[in-house]
């Protein structure tokens, strides 16, 4: 058993954005243990000011290649909150079909070309090419998916350019969406080969349980509205977000923390998974059985499995949206509202997590202050808690293996690092 270990990971590799692990042993007690945020602050809140309410969505997708979709949905719902606008029914469904293309390419990016090759002893997917050339090419196939989609809703891969308060600016044909169902469908059968090459791969052991925060709608699993949930205190509106997040700032971080009811919480796939996990749709409860996961879950290296769980449940909402557009009479809306000064708060799920957006407007439809709460920031103490937990469990275990197991926690998490960095309070002045 080692008494003395000095970890010192710089930086974290097959993460978005740079973070570092620092872990000092001596003697068997722990002296420190970080997770540093080392990215330069970004300032899209600065960004948006004197920006007028239809460019709001537009800046906001460039936080983020990975989740451009649901910034853009994010702010769309804290603009449509500000000023009262309610959405058709046509525009929810067209919503979760580019959420779903979301969904795809960022769950499939994570599961299976960042995390799955820890498992293989492999430092990247490409060694992976040659030894599991059938997985690398379904993951490709379901990550193209996910483009496609967001290429015929949003009128382009990434950054969409059709979304806007006043409604989606293009509609899809009857060909599109049956090309869509079509794909979803064939996507379905690959997940379930999916299952059968994750059941394969041997997760650490480990538990800690904590605060689990998510959407939260009576009947659904939540994703683009409802309220906040909390599994120590329960449901609360998506306005009190600030009651949740409470900012703070550390010396090791240029991203700000997060805390609510316990030192820390987490959010995410398997976060959604222990709140909502009920509903889920049959195909997705199924692949959670077979691949042990179960409600409540404590360990967060199954946050991934929780992800590839999700796939399942969303394809399968993205066909039923899709088979109802089918069914309506698709026209280009133009959605009236007053401008007026106003605030408003939009609450969505990301792939990492629920993100929150809070703009303040004025008289002239101009942003006046805005505020961006990332996913990532959210888990950045709960990461460090579980590396509080996991490290004595695995003291019995070489320097390189405690490394990988804390790098494998990072990873699991999926996070976005340089997006959660926001550290300065920019005055609007």
């Amino acid at each position: 058993m080692a008494n003395n270990v000095h970890i010192d990971v710089h930086h974290i590799t097959r993460v978005e954005g740079h973070g570092n692990i620092k872990v000092d042993i001596q003697n068997g007690e722990l002296k420190e243990c970080k997770l540093e945020i080392v990215e330069a602050p970004r300032f899209f809140e600065a960004m948006l000011k004197g920006r007028h309410f239809d460019e709001a969505a537009l800046i906001t997708s460039r936080i983020c290649g990975i989740c451009s979709v649901g910034h853009q949905l994010a702010s769309l719902a804290a603009t449509e909150d500000a000023f009262g606008i309610k959405i058709s029914e046509q525009e929810r469904l067209l919503r979760r079909l580019i959420n779903c293309g979301e969904y795809f390419e960022s769950h499939v990016l994570h599961i299976y070309f960042l995390a799955v090759p820890d498992f293989v002893g492999a430092k990247s997917v490409l060694p992976l090419v040659s030894t599991h050339k059938d997985v690398v090419v379904q993951a490709l196939k379901l990550k193209r998916l996910g483009h496609h989609i967001g290429d015929i809703i949003g009128g382009r891969l990434i950054h969409p350019v059709n979304l806007f308060p006043k409604a989606i600016t293009k509609v899809p044909s009857k060909e599109q969406l049956e090309d869509i169902i079509l794909k979803l469908k064939d996507a379905q059968n690959e997940l379930k080969q999916g299952v059968k090459t994750l059941k394969t791969l041997k997760l650490p052991s480990f538990e800690r349980e904590t605060e689990y925060i998510s959407l939260y709608k009576k009947g659904e699993y939540a994703i683009l509205e409802g309220n906040i949930f909390s599994s120590d205190t329960g449901e609360t509106s998506y306005k009190n977000y600030r009651d949740f997040t409470n900012e703070y700032l550390i010396d090791h971080s240029t991203a700000k923390r997060a805390k609510h009811n316990r030192d820390s919480f987490m959010v995410g796939a398997l976060a959604r998974f222990n709140n909502s996990h009920e509903w889920l749709s049959d195909s997705a409860k199924e692949a959670a059985e077979e691949l042990g996961l179960k409600a409540p879950c404590y360990n967060s290296y199954m946050n991934t499995v929780a992800q590839f769980v999700e796939l399942f449940h969303i394809a399968d909402d993205a066909i039923a949206a899709a088979e109802r557009l089918l069914n309506m009479q698709l026209e280009v809306e133009d959605r009236k509202f007053p401008v007026k000064a106003c605030n408003g708060v939009g609450a969505v799920e990301v792939p990492r997590g629920i993100l929150y957006h809070d703009y303040t407007y004025g008289d002239d439809g101009l942003m006046k202050k805005a505020n961006c709460i990332i996913p990532t920031g959210q888990n950045l103490d709960n990461i460090e808690n579980d590396f509080k937990a996991l490290l004595p469990t695995i003291m019995d275990k070489s320097q390189e293996e405690i490394t990988l197991m804390l790098e494998m926690m990072v990873r699991a998490y999926d996070p976005c690092i340089s997006c959660s960095a926001h550290i300065l309070t920019v005055e609007f002045v």
